[in-house]
């Protein structure tokens, strides 16, 4: 059987990166759909809202309030996940009952003092803004002893869990590394040791070649679907050249980065005219105070939606029970965003 075979055919792809199978059924976008397709409510609309947590001047939890400010806003989330000081304590009960204390920091991003204002809408140059505060915030994070790992990370959209509509992302530096990101940098390094090159740089130069499965790209990064994509719409961003985080970007490369996302967010509300949900996160090597050959920065888009604004992909059934599974190819969902335009819809005539 070959590759043109398998496009209509059910088959499984590995993700080098987790070491983990996806089912693919492309024989299952042919089934009729009688479910819901309206369009989802936008954006929000207004610049500025008197009860918004996150807009300038507005008051937040326990008494403080934010300043009137012109561009980016950081502080630490009144509510975090993480503590930076909480006590070193262990549990352990034959090896089945095992717990430790966690060390953390939990920061908010906000991407502008507008309202209405996320990535896709924003100029080139405040996008730019938001890659340097990025930078910034992980070098400074970075920078104490005990942080092993900082995620940079938006959930975007209600469908995703974001507790209030005004654009930001949030910055969690662990005292621990998590599970996904050691997964992956253990098949980086697996990966290097055995074939002598970077994972992902060698998985780039197959997709450049290829070129099915890219969307858009720069003179820095390429937006693509990933061969083993699980959700509907996923993509992956890559850096062009082999960085292992954020700060080992120059000065073009962060106006490219900046340039990248923000063709790839327009065109997700373009596919479905809606402001398009997604989790997005970037990943990069472990601050453990050694170097990291194997690791390239990069980063994950994971949006639900699947053929309308309404018609989510969430994992159930036999996803929750044996393995991810898809309908909608990888080549066919990059088809799909490569297709629509990058003039957001809103800003038609």
């Amino acid at each position: 059987m070959n590759w043109d075979d398998l496009r209509e055919t059910p088959h499984r792809r590995r993700n080098p990166l987790l070491r983990e199978w996806v089912l693919v059924s492309p024989q299952r976008m042919q089934r009729p759909w009688l479910g819901q397709v309206a369009k989802s409510a936008v954006a929000p609309s207004i610049k500025y809202d008197p009860d918004c947590y996150l807009c300038p001047g507005n008051a937040r939890a326990q008494g403080l309030r934010n300043p009137a400010y012109k561009a980016t806003f950081v502080f630490d989330n009144d509510f975090p996940s993480l503590l930076p000081n909480v006590p070193d304590s262990k549990v352990e009960k034959d090896g089945l009952l095992v717990a430790q204390a966690e060390r953390g920091i939990c920061r908010v991003v906000c991407f502008s003092p507008r309202h209405d204002l996320t990535i896709p809408r924003m100029k080139p140059e405040e996008v730019r803004l938001v890659v340097d505060v990025w930078a910034e915030q992980y070098r400074e994070l970075t920078a104490l002893p005990w942080v092993q790992h900082v995620e940079i990370f938006e959930n975007h959209g209600v469908l995703m869990g974001a507790s209030n509509p005004h654009p930001h992302c949030q910055i969690w530096a662990n005292g621990e590394a998590p599970n996904i990101p050691v997964s992956e940098g253990a098949a980086q390094s697996e990966y290097l040791q055995n074939r002598g090159k970077c994972l992902l740089c060698a998985y780039l130069g197959l997709e450049i070649e290829n070129r099915e499965r890219i969307i858009c790209e720069n003179e820095g990064f390429v937006a693509l679907v990933p061969y083993w994509a699980v959700w509907p719409f996923e993509t992956l961003v890559l850096s062009r050249r082999h960085v292992s985080n954020i700060m080992g970007l120059n000065e073009n490369e962060r106006d490219n980065l900046a340039d990248i996302l923000r063709r790839l967010t327009i065109r997700y509300d373009n596919l479905f005219e809606t402001a398009f949900p997604y989790s997005m996160g970037f990943h990069q090597q472990p601050e453990d105070r050694k170097e990291h050959p194997e690791w390239h920065f990069h980063a994950h888009y994971f949006p639900p939606l699947l053929r309308s604004a309404t018609v989510q992909k969430f994992m159930v059934g036999y996803e929750m029970l044996a393995g991810p599974q898809r309908d909608i190819t990888a080549e066919i969902a990059a088809a799909r965003l490569r297709d629509v335009p990058e003039l957001h819809y809103l800003e038609r005539a």
